[in-house]
């Protein structure tokens, strides 16, 4: 029914920035929340950002300050603006959205790209 497509991962320096783009296709009615989550090597899916309630955002604390999210909601296109990057950041990232789709009698259900991976190191 809905399909989420990120790219912008890579490698990048400590101290550097990488911008991430997730765009949702499909039977889309609407989008509820859409944003981002990441999962470094031996640690849980966690939440780096994401838009909540029709528009407020939602941040991680260990990336407050350096990342930014962003959407363009015609396009149903959510973009994750990564600065001063660090090691620690490093894991692969997933878009995550709750749509409701006109196939499915616009009744929502909750979507998970494939992931992108987001490497920091020197």
């Amino acid at each position: 029914q809905v399909q989420l497509v990120e790219s912008g991962g890579g490698l990048v320096q400590p101290g550097g920035s990488l911008r991430l783009s997730c765009a949702a296709s499909g039977s889309i009615f609407s989008v509820r929340d859409m944003g981002w989550y990441r999962q470094a090597p031996g640690k849980q899916r966690e939440l780096a950002a994401r838009f909540i309630n029709g528009g407020t955002t939602n941040y991680a604390d260990s990336v407050k300050g350096r990342f930014t999210i962003s959407r363009d909601n015609a396009k149903n296109t959510v973009y994750l603006q990564m600065n001063s990057l660090k090691p620690e950041d490093t894991a692969v990232y997933y878009c995550n959205a709750v749509v409701a789709t006109l196939a499915a009698g616009r009744s929502f259900g909750n979507y998970w790209g494939q992931g992108t991976q987001v490497t920091v190191s020197s």
